[in-house]
């Protein structure tokens, strides 16, 4: 599982970590919100009291930020997803070899969709980075 970074989201980490204090495992951006990815123990930390640190980031980066928990095993898929698309309701989500299937109500998919599949194929290269997903549909 290699992880690709751009140069703007490893500054993004640096910057988290001298503003929180933790380090992130991983960042990256999917429908325009930057997600911060942490151990699953220190989410809350991370957040801060009354989510301060989330909304100080927020200020600074002029960006809607995100503070989730890294999976830890591909049992974690679901949990993971939901978080993504959040406020976006999805029924379930499986794994079948390199393939990935997210069960939604029919008003969600096309929200998950996106315009011209933008949304799926972000929401693909992030699950191709975390569970090795090749190809992903949305029933």
């Amino acid at each position: 599982m290699v992880k690709t970074l751009e140069m703007q989201f490893i500054q993004y980490m640096n910057f988290f970590e001298r503003v929180i204090g933790l380090r992130t495992k991983h960042c990256f951006r999917f429908n325009d919100i930057i997600f911060f990815v942490v151990n699953p123990g220190l989410v809350a930390r991370a957040i801060g009291k009354g989510a301060e640190n989330l909304r100080k980031l927020s200020s600074i980066l002029r960006r809607k930020v995100r503070i989730i928990a890294a999976p830890s095993s591909v049992q974690d898929a679901e949990i993971f997803i939901s978080r993504l698309v959040y406020p976006i309701p999805i029924r379930s989500f499986s794994i079948e070899g390199e393939e990935g299937c997210i069960i939604a109500p029919r008003q969600s998919k096309a929200m998950i969709i996106g315009r011209n599949k933008a949304r799926l194929n972000e929401l693909e290269g992030i699950l191709k980075e975390y569970f090795g997903i090749k190809k992903l549909k949305v029933i």
